[in-house]
């Protein structure tokens, strides 16, 4: 068998493994964040700085009793949580973590991000039709909603830096970042307000707050998961974390040179044997990889300051604002281009 075959199996793995233990780790960081903003201590019993916490949490999901509801559509209610995990991790083999380390390098790999998380409010949406719950119900209404009026501006945001970089492919964008200006070659330099957008739709697309009416706990009980228990909870909410650590890393390679170290190509220039060193894809993927924790660390903390929009308030923001100026962004970006060639 090719050795390609072998070095992409790994690579898989890994980057699995990866996203199934960052997403205790979010967890863990996102009730210390709040806990600090709260003047609380948070997590502090389980494990040295209650670090242990998720982990606890899991082995008592693992143990709690599976409850269906009597009149909800047993094999729906099961399906949903499943689609939900395996659509989030699919994603993480679209991104690019150094020169070569990436599992699906596609030349449409943009398009396959589009269209992943579209099918996402899949999950949502029959969640909450499954459980036959009127709050249940409501949720995955909102979110179907909320997803078709967020993607329009989403995949704007995204044309306009597929317009820059000449290509679908993401690992071509990153590189398309690598000039010789170092960090200001980004595309949040040369498309700062397609990167607001495409920030601020990521948001929406993840039910992160203050987008997060589909659970809208104090209005829904908890909205589309409001009939799950056990470890069909525990994939729900393991899914979120990893959808929003993934849209971390894709907010980092679409706008922030994904994997590319700041100045790279003058260091390269000055340490030549660098080129193509195993330890220049360690600093790839140590960089990555702080540069999405900072952007996870953005979610958490927009979710512990900004307060939940109304549901008029959420769609006059997507149809009324964003969608417009997405459309004069891309216009602008595609005319600029074709002045400047």
């Amino acid at each position: 068998m090719d050795l390609a075959w072998y070095w992409t199996a790994l690579i898989a793995f890994a980057i699995t493994n990866f996203l199934l233990v960052s997403a205790s780790v979010l967890v863990y960081a996102e009730r210390k964040v709040s806990g600090y903003m709260q003047n609380r201590p948070g997590p502090n019993r389980v494990g040295p700085f209650g670090f242990l916490q998720p982990f606890a949490d899991v082995v008592k999901l693992v143990f709690k009793e599976n409850i269906v509801p009597t009149l909800a559509n047993p094999f729906v209610h099961s399906m949903a949580p499943m689609m939900m995990v395996v659509i989030a991790m699919t994603a993480g083999a679209l991104i690019p973590f150094a020169r070569g380390v990436v599992v699906a390098d596609m030349d449409v790999s943009v398009l396959v991000l589009l269209a992943l998380t579209s099918i996402s409010v899949y999950g949502i949406t029959l969640a909450g039709w499954s459980s036959n719950s009127k709050y249940s119900l409501l949720g995955g209404l909102r979110s179907s909603a909320q997803m078709i009026s967020y993607e329009l501006s989403m995949g704007l945001a995204v044309l306009s830096v597929v317009l820059i970089a000449g290509s679908l492919n993401m690992v071509t964008i990153v590189e398309d970042q690598a000039g010789g200006y170092g960090l200001f070659a980004w595309n949040v330099f040369r498309n700062p307000i397609g990167c607001i957008l495409f920030i601020v739709t990521a948001f929406a697309e993840t039910n992160r707050a203050p987008f997060d009416l589909p659970e809208a706990e104090q209005e829904l009980v908890g909205g589309y998961h409001t009939e799950y228990s056990g470890m069909k909870f525990g994939m729900f909410f393991l899914a979120e974390y990893v959808n929003f650590f993934v849209a971390s890393f894709i907010i980092v390679t679409l706008f922030f040179g994904g994997y590319l170290l700041p100045f790279e190509s003058l260091l390269l220039a000055q340490f030549p044997s660098l080129v193509d060193s195993y330890l220049l894809m360690v600093l790839q993927i140590g960089t990555v990889v702080i540069k999405a924790g900072f952007f996870a660390y953005v979610f958490i903390w927009v979710r512990w300051t900004l307060p939940r929009f109304k549901y008029t308030q959420l769609m006059t923001l997507g149809w009324k604002y964003l969608l417009p100026i997405a459309l004069v962004n891309a216009l602008l970006v595609a005319i600029g281009l074709a002045i400047l060639h």
